[in-house]
């Protein structure tokens, strides 16, 4: 059960987002910064996502009637632009995913600084609009990262894991979104096979690898909850599993009563219900500690 449910859209049971982290060749480039470069199997599998799996994943998206979330680090955008335009030209949201992919935990505060706001230049150029969402490169956001957002007016983050739906933070007495993503609907875990980055996950067949991210549908599905998968165009943009998503998608779509919208929107009816006092959101008070816990 979901103690505090949210009444979704026009009498949907379950809200519903899947969004692509579209990290292309970044990956190689931020763990391997020396000889990168030159290392051109995984400069090729990172490609695969912007050149041929998000345009299988958009086609499906505009067969459907689909409008979805796409969170691109600011130089994939640059290196792809050709990705962000058919992106953008379908009508999806694009959310802000760091500059190269870096984590904010390995940086210093000021270095992430430079790093979104290098990104965030980029976003504002190339799509002529400001990012509403943020999801940490490997989910590490850090308290700066917060107040980062907060700062450049962010509706929400996407990168803790604090609830079963969106919810709200307060710090510094402002207030910012969360909407809670979780290993169980990622698709690094099945599917993710990449020594150079220190993965090396036994790859699963595409309808077992999916079905994690299945189950936690259902789950969701029957508490009135909220479920997004968080997935990545070079892993499940491949042939054979999106073929195995295309098949639950039209399933999903047919059978069940759902709302599938970007993340920004579903964020956006949450503040409208708050708003009119139709909703009262959980809100987590950060930061959750200022100094270490242990020694």
């Amino acid at each position: 059960m979901i103690q505090n449910p949210i009444p979704w859209p026009n009498g949907a049971r379950c809200a519903c987002a899947i969004t692509f982290d579209v990290d292309a060749d970044s990956l190689i480039h931020i763990a391997r910064p020396k000889d990168s470069w030159n290392r051109l199997y995984p400069i090729t599998m990172g490609r695969y996502g912007p050149t041929v799996g998000v345009p299988r994943i958009l086609e499906t998206y505009r067969r459907l009637g689909l409008k979805q979330s796409f969170f691109i680090p600011g130089w994939t955008m640059e290196r792809y632009p050709e990705a962000v335009e058919a992106i953008l030209t379908g009508g999806h949201e694009i959310g802000h995913h760091g500059y190269l992919h870096e984590d904010p935990t390995e940086i210093s505060p000021e270095a992430q600084r430079s790093a979104f706001e290098k990104a965030l230049a980029i976003h504002r150029r190339m799509t002529g609009l400001t990012p509403r969402g943020y999801r940490a490169p490997v989910y590490n956001a850090t308290q700066a990262t917060i107040d980062l957002l907060i700062e450049h007016g962010f509706s929400y983050d996407s990168s803790l894991m604090a609830d079963d739906i969106p919810y709200r933070m307060r710090s510094g007495g402002k207030h910012l979104y969360e909407v809670p993503p979780h290993w169980g609907s990622d698709d690094w875990p099945p599917f993710a096979h990449y020594a150079e980055i220190g993965y090396m996950m036994p790859v699963q067949p595409p309808e077992q690898g999916l079905a994690a991210s299945f189950a936690e549908f259902e789950a969701q599905y029957e508490a009135g909850g909220f479920w997004m998968g968080i997935w990545h165009p070079f892993l499940t943009g491949r042939l054979a599993r999106w073929a195995v998503v295309e098949r639950w998608l039209e399933q999903v779509l047919a059978t069940r009563k759902v709302w599938f919208a970007p993340l920004e929107e579903i964020v956006a009816h949450v503040e409208r219900l708050v708003a009119a006092g139709e909703y009262q959101v959980r809100t987590e008070e950060l930061p959750y500690f200022t100094q270490p816990v242990a020694g």
